[in-house]
């Protein structure tokens, strides 16, 4: 929820958190209110392609980078059609912005898109702070929405938790588009939007596949009608346990036995589907530095993450589900959270990072290849 007004960019500005924990700085973007759960992300780069990540929808996000906004905001690189955030919270911004791509300043950009946001606090004192208690609710407060201490974090603890949020039918496309293959056509994919990254149907597209993005809400019917080699489940914002249409419509692609790919929100969706439980970490996974260890290969990969959720699965052995065997094949090595599962009877898998990594290390991106193999194998 997000209520403000345009310039006055110095006003002062306060962000209170629901245990009652305040900082001071000054307004940065929009000047007004706005409410969300405040979590922080570690990347040095990639605030573009973050603030418009649709998974960060109904956050407030702390840059933990101590500066932000010296390559400005261009009009290439956002990944959705809009800035997502619900606020933005930095320690030092870019005064002039330095790049042969920039068009504006991020600060002209979060004004522009009444995105309210505080500057000049410390950071890496606030990242603590959620690192011991926890992601938590929280509100931006500058100019003439300043009021006394007391009621504003009165109306901080009166917001919705993000466990139990159903957010994804509200990032989601309404209407269904296609992202034609680069070059030469060789497979079809369905892709259901439940709030995907611009760059995800872009890197499937570079390997030959023509991407039918659907919205959140399509049926069976509307899936198979683009006669699809393979499905893929998208990133998204909210809790996975308020995700039963897209647990309904995974376990129909499941029993037809198409090959199948999920990240992130997908990712829960299909341990939903196989019937393992979610859970709401702490405080996260976000950012692009996050080590990751491919349990099929044993490699470890940087990658990048967005997820407040995670899949409640056995790391030490292989379950039997209704769809056969399934196995975690990617865990976290800072804290053992599951970050991929596989079955090992039909074509399915799927991570809980993003290997489309924009922005962010690009270790990740056989993932697709891994995904075009499965329909190969499976046309074959």
């Amino acid at each position: 929820m997000t209520t403000s007004t345009r310039g006055a960019s110095k006003a002062p500005a306060v962000l209170v958190l629901e245990d009652g924990r305040i900082f001071r700085g000054r307004a940065y973007g929009a000047v007004g209110e706005t409410f969300g759960e405040a979590v922080f992300s570690t990347g040095m780069t990639g605030y573009q392609e973050t603030l418009t990540d649709p998974s960060y929808a109904h956050q407030i996000v702390v840059a933990t980078a101590p500066q932000i906004g010296n390559t400005g905001w261009n009009d290439e690189d956002d990944e959705s059609r809009r800035i997502w955030v619900s606020g933005y919270v930095v320690r030092d911004p870019a005064r002039v912005p330095s790049n042969w791509r920039a068009k504006r300043s991020l600060d002209d950009e979060l004004v522009a898109q009444d995105i309210v946001g505080i500057s000049g606090i410390d950071t890496r004192a606030l990242t603590r702070h959620l690192r011991e208690r926890g992601s938590m609710r929280s509100g931006i407060f500058s100019g003439e929405a300043i009021a006394a201490e007391s009621e504003l974090v009165t109306r901080v603890q009166a917001q919705p938790h993000m466990k139990g949020a159903s957010l994804y039918e509200e990032v989601a496309t309404k209407e269904t588009y296609v992202v034609p293959a680069v070059g030469e056509k060789k497979f079809t994919v369905a892709a259901i939007d439940l709030g995907i990254k611009g760059m995800t149907p872009h890197r499937m597209a570079q390997r030959g596949i023509e991407v039918h993005v659907l919205p959140a809400t399509a049926s069976v019917d509307e899936v198979y009608a683009v006669e699809p080699d393979g499905v893929f489940f998208s990133n998204g914002p909210g809790d996975p346990a308020t995700a039963d249409g897209p647990v309904a419509l995974m376990t129909a692609v499941l029993e037809r036995r198409t090959p199948l790919f999920g990240i992130c929100f997908g990712n829960q969706i299909l341990g939903r589907a196989l019937g393992f439980g979610t859970y709401k970490l702490k405080y996260g996974h976000r950012g692009i530095n996050q080590p990751v260890q491919d349990r099929t290969t044993g490699k470890v990969e940087v990658t990048a993450h967005n997820h407040g959720f995670a899949v409640d699965a056995p790391l030490d052995k292989v379950s039997e589900t209704k769809f056969g065997r399934a196995e975690v094949s990617h865990v976290c090595l800072n804290d053992d959270v599951v970050e991929g599962l596989q079955l090992l009877d039909q074509p399915a898998f799927s991570v809980q990072y993003h290997p489309e990594a924009a922005a962010g290390p690009h270790d990740a991106a056989y993932l697709f290849d891994r995904f075009v193999s499965l329909m190969e194998g499976q046309r074959a």
